[in-house]
């Protein structure tokens, strides 16, 4: 594992973009021809701008989908008809090890894994082995994932001259509503649907930080993403009285200022995948188009802005890691 004297500081570059910055501008002037990228949830909501930004300065993209045929139609629609589409079932980790090994087995390098679908606030389910369906989609399905992934991550570096890899993580301010239930992961307890989400979120920052310090030494980042708030299919488990209670938007639909647009939310999660100003760092919280601050504990603006200690700890996050490895019998860097 990495020391934490060799760790990324968790602390701004001054990237020179902002909250307002789209994916079109960070990956202005860029060629990637050649780039080999996966979008989960490539063709909804933010993914589908992450696609759009990453396929139009020439990466190949490929979309793994529940329901491939539905993204096939939105792509093409969207003048994407030369994103790849695949099959691929986040819940369902056979449906995970199929799409892997398929990908591994065409002998493709990965030089960009972005692990961005998700569910938020969704009633309670149990999947797999009883996990809970928050922490099991966007968290486990994305952690096999990833594993069953790494033979083509770590090929990447090795062809491109040390040219690093990049897997990036969808999490965000949801971290703040909750770290690790370690004791009941699947709130046998009692079920909150936010307090699941907020696990959920606290698990993808966290897979980051271990990933990273497994990963560097191969050549392999990874980063953890808080795009902002923005309004995307993301939000299908809420109605509109509970968003208009939680301040997102006034009772006649006019949606809080402080949101992004979709091409907005799409630039931190384009940046940290692309970024040369984030070439031999890793193990990081990013939003705004940059390294986040840790949060000002007890500020005004603890709940919106900054990472909480509990989502990039080490020590959480091989604990997780630990977990993880346990739950779904899959840890590429077992010895």
């Amino acid at each position: 594992m990495t020391s934490d004297t060799t760790r990324t500081p968790q602390r701004p570059l001054g990237s020179g973009f902002g909250a307002t910055t789209t994916a079109a501008e960070v990956v202005s002037g860029l060629d990637l021809t050649g780039t080999n990228v996966i979008v989960t949830g490539g063709y909804s909501g933010l993914g589908l701008e992450v696609t759009r930004a990453l396929a139009g300065v020439g990466a190949s993209v490929c979309v793994p989908a529940r329901r491939p045929e539905h993204a096939r139609t939105v792509l093409d629609a969207e003048g994407l008809a030369a994103v790849e589409v695949d099959e691929l079932d986040l819940a369902d980790l056979t449906s995970v090890a199929a799409f892997a090994s398929r990908y591994v087995a065409s002998g493709r390098p990965l030089g960009i894994l972005i692990n961005n679908a998700a569910v938020m606030a969704a009633p309670l389910a149990l999947v797999g082995s009883g996990w809970e369906s928050q922490f099991a989609t966007n968290h486990l399905g994305h952690y096999v994932l990833t594993n069953l992934l790494w033979p083509a991550l770590r090929r990447w570096p090795a062809l491109r001259a040390g040219q690093s890899a990049r897997v990036v993580e969808l999490s965000s301010t949801g971290h703040k509503l909750s770290g690790i239930r370690f004791d009941d992961l699947a709130f046998a307890d009692g079920y909150d649907k936010w307090q699941a989400y907020g696990q959920a979120k606290t698990a993808n920052s966290l897979f980051a930080v271990a990933l990273d310090a497994r990963g560097r030494a191969e050549g392999v980042r990874a980063f953890a993403v808080h795009p902002g708030g923005i309004m995307t299919p993301l939000q299908r488990h809420l109605s509109r009285d509970e968003m208009i209670a939680s301040g997102w938007m006034t009772d006649d639909g006019v949606v809080n200022a402080r949101f992004k647009s979709p091409e907005q939310g799409a630039a931190t999660t384009v940046w940290a995948a692309t970024s040369a100003q984030l070439d031999g760092l890793g193990g990081v919280y990013c939003e705004d188009v940059d390294i986040a601050s840790p949060t000002v504990v007890g500020s005004d603006e603890a709940r919106l802005r900054g990472v909480d200690a509990h989502a990039i700890d080490p020590a959480l996050a091989e604990r997780l890691w630990a977990v993880s490895a346990g739950l779904t019998g899959v840890d590429a860097f077992a010895r």
